[in-house]
């Protein structure tokens, strides 16, 4: 008990310091509360984060194009812009039924092996991604249904939930050869923080892995090959820690999601099965080019954090009780502490306030998608972080939670929790209303 009477305390206090005003929070509540700038920039760092965030925003169009240099799109393709998915840099959401394509998620493949370095082994067909969109000419590689089985759950007191679990069906495949292969939805998770996480040191995430946790509570980091510096380093972005840091996750983003080459990715992800999609590409130049790359690295990095709201309420103080008695803040951990010494000098030797350890841990079977990652399990996912999470169905209505998008609500992302965060989640179940009524709430505030 003093163990969680400590964790609550601290977490109270974190909750004070992350209210109040500073370089990188911001104190808006509005429908733009996550597209503002770290406030300690310099105006011609300004500048450079609002180029960035053209980028961000730009539609990108099919190549060659006489109206604008910004062109490249395909020839295979999910989406036309970053903000498409990430729309005011937020939440993603999943279809809501078998009828309406994905928007802001998308669908990893891999077949059973270890590729190079140690990462998925791609599916000799589609690649890695299955892109649903080709350019004219070129044929889109398939497209992925739901549907939702509704789910039922009753709480002690009386009150009931609605849960959905997804089931999901492959169609107009262009080569079928699905069977065996693995495969993994994803939602689009929010951009803002991004950088202040990527500047917190890969040896604090090893040491937060080497603690010992209470109820069970283990976390890992993943070791995944970072493709510049040409080594294995701890990974640090995507759902299951898989990209080594920030520049990385956003060239990823652009060759996968939009067929954008960079710097980092020279050549279009067609398979050797693939010929229309080989025949249409002409690697006349980069379609980003390093000082775009650069530029919009430097937007999603300098992106602030919404401040905390209501920590005066008593029901949320409560709440915030409630949320590390239950063991919540033991993965959801408060507070972290970026470098001293960061690419970007406005983030750094910052306490920051993410609700996350950043960690790999099991989730259990329920939200396994048995696909594994280099050394991410097919059990297992980063804790997400919480900063900002009570805005979300404001700024993105809709906006689903967990990996998948399957809850469309906290209260339901926290009745899907297994795993290492089992004992924690029956302790929710137990609560009485007024209580959960107190933690979501709390939850709400951030």
């Amino acid at each position: 008990m003093f163990r969680l009477t400590v964790l609550a305390l601290s977490l109270l206090l974190s909750a004070d310091m992350a209210l109040g005003a500073n370089d990188v929070t911001v104190p808006d509540a509005g429908r733009e509360a996550y597209s503002h700038p770290v406030s300690n920039l310099s105006e011609s760092d300004l500048e450079r984060f609002y180029n960035g965030r053209a980028l961000f925003h730009q539609v990108w169009v099919i190549a060659p194009s006489h109206e604008t240099t910004v062109d490249g799109l395909g020839p295979l393709y999910n989406q036309f812009s970053c903000s498409a998915c990430h729309a005011r840099n937020g939440y993603g959401h999943a279809p809501g039924s078998p009828d309406e394509r994905m928007q802001s998620m998308l669908v990893r493949l891999s077949i059973p092996g270890t590729g190079a370095h140690g990462g998925p082994m791609p599916s000799p067909f589609y690649g890695d991604q299955l892109n649903e969109q080709g350019i004219p000419g070129v044929t889109g590689e398939g497209r992925v249904t739901v549907r939702w089985e509704e789910m039922p759950f009753r709480f002690d007191d009386g009150e009931t939930v609605t849960l959905r679990r997804p089931d999901y069906a492959f169609t107009d495949m262009a080569f079928g050869k699905t069977s065996g292969m693995l495969f993994s939805p994803r939602v689009a998770p929010p951009v803002y923080g991004t950088g202040l996480l990527d500047a917190v040191p890969a040896s604090a995430l090893l040491a937060m892995a080497a603690e010992h946790k209470p109820d069970g509570v283990k976390g890992k980091v993943n070791w995944v090959w970072d493709n510049v510096r040409k080594k294995t380093v701890v990974g640090k972005f995507g759902l299951k820690d898989n990209t080594a840091d920030l520049t990385q996750q956003i060239a990823a983003a652009f060759i996968g999601d939009m067929g954008i080459t960079s710097p980092l990715h020279r050549m279009q992800n067609c398979t050797a099965h693939e010929t229309d999609c080989r025949r249409a590409y002409a690697p006349h130049r980069l379609e980003v080019t390093q000082k775009q790359l650069s530029d919009i690295v430097f937007y999603v990095a300098n992106l602030a954090v919404p401040a905390r709201r209501n920590i005066n309420d008593p029901k949320v103080i409560s709440g915030a009780a409630l949320f590390a008695a239950n063991g919540c803040a033991v993965c959801h951990r408060p507070e972290l502490k970026t470098a001293a010494t960061t690419p970007f000098p406005a983030l750094a030797d910052h306490r920051i306030y993410p609700y996350s350890d950043m960690l790999l841990h099991d989730m259990g079977a329920e939200l396994a998608d048995g696909r594994p990652d280099f050394r991410a399990s097919g059990r297992e996912w980063r804790t997400p972080p919480l900063w900002g999470i009570g805005l979300a169905e404001s700024i993105n209505p809709g906006a689903g939670f967990l990996h998948d998008g399957r809850a469309r609500t906290l209260q339901e992302a926290i009745l899907w929790h297994g795993g290492e965060a089992g004992i924690a989640r029956e302790r929710y179940t137990h609560l009485s209303a007024e209580e959960r009524n107190a933690l979501l709430a709390f939850l709400q505030s951030l």
